[in-house]
């Protein structure tokens, strides 16, 4: 060891020559014991400190007692070459200055027995020419000849710039210099957030690299330990399974960041190598009617973008009157290509017609500044011709009607022929459903008829029981109610379309709406209807809804109003005698 002149504080360095990645300690004494911690700042300038530890001895001699406090340090040079280490201060004393040399050759007996060469790193970036805020690809590479344990690898963040790991590290095999290393390489994508020259820290590795010694048997064979060192060596005798620590820090990286051309027009600003706007659509017409959904499917691409770069599409586009959209949620990717990152951002969005007539959707454009010939430049969909015809026949609205809606109260068919699908055939040689279909049919309408002559006798019989039957069948008409008014305070958007079906359809049994659209037709109140089709499209999109405002609107008075307003247009529910 190499040590200062005798003094109060002593300080002193295990190695005054060191390979690159490697670490060096320095250990400092002072006399007599103190609870205070030297200034170490000074140091942070050309080392990292990667650990410490402190203690103190007590010495008795011829009855005469001493103490000593002493730290360790492990400390990781920044660069190669002549380093200084400054004086430190340290309870009102100052330790005496050392110096290290990083690299090179050495001699004498701290020298390394042999140069690092073993383990290195680079980092290259896919384009020189930067622009403010377009992303770039840092490709880093590890290379060791010799099994590394614990080993981490990260770039340090900047406030300048937005760093983030794009895939996973991939490992492979690579020769240099007639050597053979096992490599491991990350990519990063770089967005820096402001123009002018920016000064990026490289990469650090931190490891350890097993300490060997001249009877371990099996040297540098990679064979017994992977880079990361998923293996390590065998504690049997003739084996070597101490460790030392290992840093290693990469050169600086220097981005030269280009502003925003004043020539670059458009409301986004858009930096890529290349840039492209495609839409499907699902189905392929260009004619539906009223209330059925048609799909758009967009999907925008870029070189040198990532995904969350790139506008929302749905802010592109512009419905005509009469044409309302339904924007799902957008789909983000960034992947590798080549050496650069591409960003993807996919949506959906239904155009729902409220009305017929002829359309014209509009033309989409989005301007965008093209990095590799550094002119404006511009993605187009061209407009589209939609014809909105009437809603079919047996269409439970003209507005807002989508497919994919909750099953309906199932009720018992009218005849075998009504209990089967439109288009479905059964084989009767070969299944008996259509014999059972036509028997619970028969069975229905006889079930119905002895029913009918049941009310209608006890009618007949005593007129007053007219409004008891009248309150007894309300019973399941509240329960309904009082079910959906706690699904909207659940803000439940299928349980309040489910339970308010079963409310109008025990409310209008003979009448009974086939949708939400159909239901808003018999209460006629606009404001009302406006509501429904919201909720309506709540459980079509699966979508969040709140249901306080529908719920207040749907209050006892005027649900009891509507009720007997439309009850002078309907039959009345008993057969007069």
């Amino acid at each position: 060891m190499s040590l200062s002149v005798q003094a109060a504080v002593t300080a002193s360095l295990d190695r005054d020559h060191i390979a690159v990645g490697e670490a060096v300690r320095l250990l400092l004494q002072r006399d007599g014991s103190t609870d205070d911690e030297p200034d170490i700042g000074p140091l942070r300038r050309d080392f990292d400190v990667l650990g410490s530890s402190k203690g103190s001895r007590v010495q008795i001699i011829n009855g005469h007692a001493s103490s000593q406090t002493e730290i360790n340090l492990v400390l990781a040079p920044k660069h190669d070459g002549l380093i200084h280490l400054p004086s430190l201060q340290w309870a009102g004393e100052m330790t005496p200055a050392l110096e290290v040399v990083v690299g090179g050759h050495a001699t004498g007996p701290s020298a390394p027995a042999a140069e690092s060469s073993h383990v290195f790193l680079t980092a290259t970036l896919d384009q020189n020419h930067v622009y403010v805020q377009a992303a770039v690809v840092l490709t880093v590479k590890l290379y060791s000849s010799e099994p590394l344990h614990e080993a981490s690898l990260e770039l340090p963040a900047n406030s300048d710039v937005l760093i983030k790991q794009i895939g996973d590290d991939k490992q492979i095999s690579e020769s240099r210099n007639g050597d053979d290393y096992q490599v491991i390489e990350r990519h990063y994508v770089l967005i820096p957030q402001r123009s002018g020259p920016i000064r990026l820290a490289g990469p650090i590795l931190n490891a350890k690299l097993v300490a060997k010694q001249a009877n371990d048997p099996f040297g540098n064979d990679p064979a017994f330990a992977n880079i990361f060192g998923r293996w390590r060596l065998p504690s049997f005798p003739g084996f070597v399974t101490a460790t030392r620590p290992f840093h290693l820090r990469a050169k600086s990286i220097e981005l030269n960041v280009q502003p925003r051309p004043a020539g670059a027009a458009g409301s986004h600003w858009l930096p890529a190598q290349s840039l492209s706007l495609e839409e499907s659509w699902r189905p392929e017409t260009t004619s539906i009617h009223t209330g059925e959904p048609l799909t758009r499917h967009l999907r925008l691409t870029a070189h040198g973008l990532t995904g969350g770069q790139l506008p929302d599409i749905n802010t592109l586009l512009l419905a005509p009157d009469g044409i309302k959209l339904y924007p799902d949620q957008p789909q983000t990717e960034d992947r590798l290509q080549g050496a650069t990152v591409q960003g993807e951002r996919a949506q959906d969005i239904a155009f729902i017609a409220q009305r017929p007539g002829h359309y014209t959707l509009p033309v989409v454009r989005l301007s965008w500044w093209d990095t590799v010939h550094s002119t404006q430049r511009e993605a187009m969909l061209p407009s589209r011709q939609l014809e909105v015809l009437p809603a079919a026949t047996g269409a439970s609205s003209a507005t807002t009607s989508p497919p994919a809606q909750p099953a309906p109260v199932i009720k018992p068919p009218t005849s075998a022929k009504a209990a089967l699908p439109a288009g479905e055939h059964l084989n009767s040689t070969s299944l008996p459903w259509p014999w059972i279909s036509l028997a619970l049919g028969l069975l229905w309408l006889v079930t119905w008829y002895a029913k009918w002559r049941t009310t209608r006798h006890t009618t007949q019989a005593t007129p007053t029981r007219i409004a008891d039957d009248a309150a007894s069948t309300a019973l399941p008409a509240g329960s309904a109610l009082e079910a959906f008014r706690d699904a909207c305070r659940n803000n439940d958007a299928q349980a309040a379309r489910r339970h308010l079906l079963e409310w109008a359809d025990a409310t209008w049994p003979t009448h009974s709406p086939l949708g939400l659209n159909a239901l808003s037709q018999l209460l006629d109140n606009e404001t009302l209807a406006e509501q429904l089709r919201q909720l309506d499209r709540a459980c079509y999109m699966n979508a969040a809804w709140e249901g306080e405002t529908l719920a207040r609107s749907l209050s006892s008075p005027l649900v009891k109003k509507t009720a007997v307003g439309h009850e002078k247009d309907l039959p009345g529910l008993y057969p007069e005698p």
